[in-house]
């Protein structure tokens, strides 16, 4: 069965508002395994304008899953990386101006770059993913430079509005991730997925993990974050 990543990022946006001490995303992300998530996603701003190092550092120490930290490709977070030893580095584009991550890297044209810091994190048995758009020429470079997984970024499939943009963005990421198969990547996916579009995704077999946050916090809101994850995970079942 699928798994599910459960993003806490948006529980320390709401702290970082008011820069009060609540909510806790360590609290959070304690009550989201307890509803059955299989893992812990944080994304650590180089701004840290949400999940600060603090986090981090007790998140790795209470975690019982698996954590997944989300960073940007710089000589700083590699070295945080390396202290904190995560279960999971999935490295990202970063924008400081950008509400939310925007679309997956460019690893095609920055291949010698991402085989340099791909092999710094796996010398210290981190595995690493890259967080990519479902575009097949990303998905062999993903490949070329070593990485154990990509993460396909479903942003567009989410935000599509019309039946023929729907479709043919579910077709990009099916082939896509046909062609990691194929390469013999991990495969996980997510971004923008909510309630009403996660089934299809969910329903392909080859997708290990779908990470999940903003869709789950907004409804937590309303619902308590323990029924929120519950109802998730019974969608992708």
């Amino acid at each position: 069965m699928t798994k599910l990543g459960v993003n806490v990022d948006h529980v320390a946006t709401v702290r970082e508002a008011r820069k009060t001490q609540y909510p806790d995303p360590v609290t959070a992300a304690a009550i989201a395994e307890l509803a059955g998530a299989d893992g812990i996603i944080v994304h650590l701003r180089e701004d840290r304008r949400h999940i600060q190092d603090r986090d981090l550092e007790i998140l790795r120490k209470t975690v019982e899953t698996k954590l997944n930290l989300e960073m940007a490709a710089t000589q700083d977070m590699i070295k945080i990386a390396l202290d904190i030893k995560p279960d999971m580095i999935t490295l990202v584009p970063e924008r400081r101006e950008e509400l939310t991550t925007e679309g997956g890297l460019e690893v095609g044209l920055n291949l010698e770059a991402f085989k340099k810091y791909v092999h710094l994190l796996q010398e210290a048995e981190l595995v690493v993913s890259l967080f990519i758009d479902p575009d097949l020429d990303q998905v062999k470079a993903a490949h070329r430079v070593g990485a154990d997984y990509i993460e396909i970024h479903t942003g567009r499939y989410s935000e599509a509005r019309s039946r023929a943009q729907v479709e043919e963005e579910f077709t990009k990421i099916l082939n896509a991730v046909k062609m990691a198969e194929k390469l013999g990547l991990g495969i996980n996916a997510g971004h923008g997925l909510n309630y009403r579009n996660v089934t299809r995704i969910a329903a392909i077999r080859e997708i290990e993990e779908l990470n999940i946050g903003h869709s789950i916090i907004a409804r937590a809101v309303l619902v308590g974050l323990e029924q929120a994850v519950r109802e998730m995970k019974e969608l992708i079942r």
